[in-house]
């Protein structure tokens, strides 16, 4: 059998066209002119009225959360189980992660917890979209308005899909977008804010940029700012990749159904959920958890995957077991059962967009011999 990657991104002859006009033109950096059409087209897609193209995602969270002037001692309620890339932007700025516990069924952030969560000092709320259905953005946008707080909407994962018919990322005060390659769009590396708070995106571009004034004499700073700027060569990907998104999701969508025909009569392990109320699953990556009565481990089940030459990779980490924030003596003696029980018994399989249909029965295949 040969390798099955977790992720392979898929090009067309668009990204050599438009990179060769970087090469030819000699734009590379991140002056070059792709970087304002892309940041116009793909803000245009997602229905905002700015964007501001930055190195990475999270680069993009740390600008999000620099952007709204948090301060030390203000409170940030974020999800436990997630990348801890909003942990780290929190903490950054001096503010506190505050975790909420996961939705079992959805692996988001539990909206119905988020409240008691909410003090005197909270003043955001991170709203994370995990692996394939959106956050329930109307409770939380009920309770970010009854108490005055900001919505920093993590739409890493979510391109082109859509909360009861609104794309995501287009919720936020501010949201932001990775453009990894296990993204629906990718520039390799490569992140977006969005807004459409003018001042909030004059704000983005000034931290991206070493905060540059742009009133003021150059090399004359006032404030911290990071070097998060995309080059044109990236924005020249982004843009060639934004006009087959919709194809990216039709096919997305299809890998997932595959796998969920594939695999539907195995017992012992929860499926991701097709559909709710209000989006139906777009699988930025295929999913599974393990129930508590199976005698493998997901440790073992992905290292004998691996010793089939099929790429698998581990759910995320709980950000209150995470090594760096126990040594600083956060979340001590805080449980969220939900969160570690996805971290323990999750894990994902090959669903990058070039991936073949025959490799999506070839894995299929050989998980269901290892589960018996």
């Amino acid at each position: 059998m040969k390798p099955v990657p977790v992720n392979t991104p898929i090009f067309s002859h668009r990204e050599k066209e438009l990179l060769d006009q970087c090469i030819d033109t000699g734009w590379i950096s991140s002056e070059g002119p792709f970087i304002k059409e892309f940041e116009e087209k793909f803000s245009g897609y997602i229905g905002r009225k700015f964007g501001v193209a930055c190195a990475n995602g999270s680069g993009a969270l740390d600008i999000a959360v620099a952007a709204l002037k948090l301060k030390e001692g203000d409170e940030v309620i974020i999800p436990a189980f997630t990348i801890i890339s909003p942990a780290f932007s929190v903490i950054r700025a001096g503010a506190k992660p505050v975790l909420v516990d996961s939705d079992p069924i959805t692996w988001n952030m539990d909206v119905n917890q988020v409240e008691s969560k909410i003090t005197s000092r909270t003043k955001a709320i991170i709203a994370v979209h995990i692996y394939g259905l959106p956050v329930d953005m109307d409770p939380l946008l009920d309770l970010c308005r009854k108490h005055n707080l900001f919505l920093i909407e993590d739409a890493a994962e979510m391109h082109g899909q859509t909360y009861k018919n609104k794309k995501c990322g287009s919720f936020g005060d501010i949201s932001i977008f990775s453009f990894y390659p296990n993204k629906h769009i990718t520039t390799g590396e490569g992140g977006m804010v969005v807004t459409d708070n003018e001042e909030l995106a004059q704000r983005s571009r000034k931290l991206r940029n070493l905060s540059f004034e742009p009133d003021k004499p150059r090399y004359v700073h006032y404030e911290f700012g990071w070097n998060y700027r995309m080059t044109n060569m990236q924005a020249a990907l982004g843009l060639a990749q934004l006009e087959y998104i919709e194809q990216h999701i039709t096919r997305k969508r299809e890998i997932g159904k595959l796998y969920n025909s594939e695999l539907k009569n195995i017992s012992g392990i929860q499926l991701p959920k097709e559909i709710t109320d209000y989006a139906e699953n777009i699988y930025w990556v295929y999913g599974i958890v393990l129930k508590e009565s199976r005698i493998k481990n997901a440790a073992q089940i992905m290292k004998m995957l691996s010793e089939k030459k099929i790429g698998t990779r581990s759910f995320f980490y709980p950000m209150h077991l995470q090594p760096v924030f126990v040594k600083m003596g956060l979340f001590k003696d805080e449980k969220y059962p939900v969160a570690e029980n996805l971290a323990e018994n999750g894990f994902y399989i090959p669903s990058g967009l070039g991936i073949t249909n025959d490799q999506i029965k070839e894995v299929s295949q050989t998980l269901m011999r290892i589960l018996g």
